[in-house]
């Protein structure tokens, strides 16, 4: 697929760099490009069709973020997670989610928390269909939404940052259908805790699901190996 630049030119103020970062990044939050994957700047230059220094802005943003790495004389790779970096970036996920729980719980909205449930069900009937790409992208606006109803923007910019390399890891996890299943039952044990309005339970249910969830991709990582 073939994109010009000026079709992702939406908002005016955004420099040419940002918006093939943002391009960049969402092919890897799609899996159409891979930890590992090679980045051709000419590529990239051709299919933007823009010079190459936009390019090369962008991947410096993207290895910044840990997104991407480069190797000399190589060229530009998505990054690979380890075993230790995807232990601490859940760690940090798990505190970011259970501070999300105490500051949610108490100010939640009744229309905030239709619209989690609706999300719900929109998970399900992804679960239902065995579709593991919209129950991907399903999850992280789920979850995203949750951390903006908490209402503070320095905790939702960190997240951001730290899901963003998460996507590198947990699109293998949730290539397995059957685990989407598990992660529903906490996902309602998430809304429920929010609905009492009590913030050590909503923030206990948070920070279990991540909990829940490293431990499923360790086991999915060592039935693969």
């Amino acid at each position: 697929m073939t994109t010009a630049l000026s079709n992702l030119q939406i908002l005016q103020t955004r420099s040419v760099s940002d918006l093939v970062r943002e391009e960049i990044l969402r092919l890897i939050k799609s899996g159409q490009l891979a930890a590992g994957d090679k980045l051709n700047e000419q590529n990239f230059a051709q299919r933007f069709k823009v010079s190459r220094a936009p390019i090369r802005e962008a991947f410096r943003s993207l290895e910044a973020d840990g997104l991407v790495k480069l190797e000399k004389n190589r060229g530009v790779f998505v990054r690979e997670i380890g075993e230790v970096e995807a232990r601490e970036l859940y760690a940090l996920r798990a505190a970011l989610d259970e501070t999300t729980g105490r500051l949610l719980a108490p100010r939640i909205q009744a229309i905030q928390l239709e619209e989690l449930r609706s999300w719900l069900q929109r998970l399900d009937a992804a679960a239902e269909r065995s579709d593991m790409v919209d129950y991907f992208e399903l999850n992280i606006d789920f979850h995203d939404r949750i951390v903006e109803f908490a209402g503070n923007a320095t905790l939702l910019e960190f997240y951001r940052r730290i899901i963003d390399r998460m996507h590198l890891l947990r699109r293998r996890y949730f290539s397995v259908t059957h685990e989407s299943h598990a992660s529903q039952d906490e996902h309602r044990a998430i809304v429920e805790a929010l609905a009492t309005g009590d913030p050590a339970r909503a923030a206990q249910a948070m920070r279990s699901h991540v909990g829940q969830g490293y431990e499923r991709l360790v086991a999915v990582t060592k039935d693969s190996a």
